[in-house]
């Protein structure tokens, strides 16, 4: 499921068949690019671009980490960013929380945390469980890992905002479901739910009222 243009056809069917809600939002979207959204980096440089954006608008976070590469004139290594004092982190709007964050990633890259490669044999919640002793790294995070950088296709991130407004939209919920009612929801989706959330993120982006 890894190559480098994945064949989704097989999952549509399958989510097709299981849900004809989701069925339709397919049909409105159209074809899965959930692949060009996935990313080339590695774990270090992944992660401190997650860290950076955690809780910023798309447009801040993205200001903050370009100036935070050109502290190093081009990607950072763990060593570059542990010799970085918090000063000079500080200066390119860095807060002091993901200051230590991003130092904590450092320290544990350099100490031996898994490379991706050495991750990629590991079933998914022993790779949250791996991920999530970096401080600052939650399980979304480590989800978000999972699905736009090393491509694993039932990965249902049930904190994510998207992904509960898009099923309160589409299921006509009350309110936004938690974990348990997101849980029950995405279960006919298995073993496609990355690409499930895929099209869930789309849906914002329909018209509504048909």
């Amino acid at each position: 499921m890894n190559s480098t243009v994945p064949d989704y056809s097989i999952a549509l069917q399958a989510l097709k068949a299981s849900d004809p809600i989701l069925a339709e939002v397919i049909d409105r979207v159209g074809e899965c690019q959930l692949d060009q959204s996935q990313g080339t980096d590695d774990l270090f440089f992944a992660l401190t671009e997650s860290i950076l954006y955690q809780q910023l608008s798309g447009k801040a976070a993205a200001a903050i980490h370009r100036r935070f590469l050109q502290l190093y004139g081009d990607r950072p290594s763990p060593t570059d960013l542990l010799n970085t004092s918090d000063e000079d982190l500080r200066g390119v709007g860095i807060s002091r929380s993901k200051i230590l964050y991003l130092k904590d990633l450092a320290q544990k890259v350099s100490d031996g945390l898994p490379s991706l490669e050495q991750l990629e044999p590991m079933d998914d919640e022993a790779i949250i469980k791996t991920l999530t002793t970096i401080k600052g790294v939650g399980r979304w995070t480590a989800q978000m890992i999972l699905i736009f950088r090393m491509h694993r296709w039932d990965v249902l991130p049930v904190d994510d905002l998207g992904v509960r407004s898009g099923i309160q939209r589409l299921y006509n919920l009350d309110a936004l479901p938690n974990k348990a009612t997101v849980e029950r929801i995405g279960q006919p989706w298995r073993p496609y739910r990355s690409i499930a959330s895929w099209y869930l993120w789309r849906s914002v982006d329909l018209k509504t009222g048909q």
